[in-house]
């Protein structure tokens, strides 16, 4: 035993969601009782990878006394894994977890692909969930996708949404004032390289804490090394596109394209 760093659940908040388990490259979370647990302390290298996975902060660092990470127990666990309990493909139905997690993608009718106008009761979402701590990293609806970023205010401002900026493409959302922009930008960057995606709208709030979530967006898009066609569009809170204009508060260098 040595004093070291290790990840602790606490069980209070884990709602057994899983989004923690395929987070953990060592396997030592797994799903328990319906709760993610440690399974074994010398499986666990203490980085705290799956920290930014819990949308319920569930998951900590702490210091203590645990058996020491064992890399060559870890390989033997994760092959015999492999090769005694190989992992089906995952089924909508077989879900087990907290239903705002569950990954669902929908089929838009087709009579909306295009620009033509729609209806006010046809919604243009593809898939579930939105939130960006929610969604899984490797969702099937971010490869070759576009992706629309959207401040979660954006909705409710803009009116026509669905038509002008959800249509055909993946979404997430979020608040760059309520939560933790370091885990936007983690998560971000995790599915930047993750997935192939195409192009990436930013469509934020003209409240200054709202351009939190383009600054994130362009730190991740940097830190991932992708090339992204990336354009960002900025709502005013009367429901008005505000002109494209570079905002002054990012001052660092762009190495991905223009930014429009």
């Amino acid at each position: 035993m040595t004093s070291r760093k290790i990840v602790e659940i606490d069980e209070e908040k884990c709602t057994g969601c899983g989004l923690c388990i395929p987070n953990c490259a060592e396997g030592a979370l797994q799903m328990i009782d319906g709760k993610a647990r440690l399974v074994s302390e010398k499986f666990c290298d203490g980085l705290g990878a799956c920290l930014g996975h819990c949308p319920e902060d569930a998951i900590s660092v702490t210091e203590r006394e645990a058996e020491e990470f064992d890399e060559k127990a870890v390989e033997a666990f994760l092959h015999q894994k492999k090769e005694t309990s190989p992992q089906p493909k995952p089924q909508p139905t077989q879900f087990a977890g907290c239903p705002s997690s569950q990954a669902m993608h929908f089929k838009i009718p087709e009579a909306t692909s295009g620009r033509e106008p729609i209806g006010p009761s046809v919604s243009m979402l593809s898939h579930w969930p939105v939130q960006l701590k929610l969604v899984p990293v490797n969702a099937p609806y971010f490869q070759e996708g576009d992706l629309l970023i959207a401040a979660d205010c954006v909705p409710f401002a803009y009116p026509d949404f669905h038509r002008d900026f959800l249509r055909g493409k993946a979404v997430v959302v979020g608040c760059p004032k309520l939560d933790d922009i370091q885990l936007y930008k983690g998560k971000l960057t995790e599915i930047f390289k993750t997935n192939s995606i195409k192009s990436i709208i930013v469509s934020y709030m003209e409240v200054p804490c709202c351009f939190g979530l383009v600054k994130a967006t362009e730190d991740a898009i940097a830190e991932s090394g992708r090339s992204i066609s990336f354009k960002k569009v900025k709502i005013g809170i009367r429901g008005d596109i505000k002109p494209e204009e570079e905002d002054r508060t990012f001052e660092h260098p762009r190495t991905f394209g223009h930014p429009h």
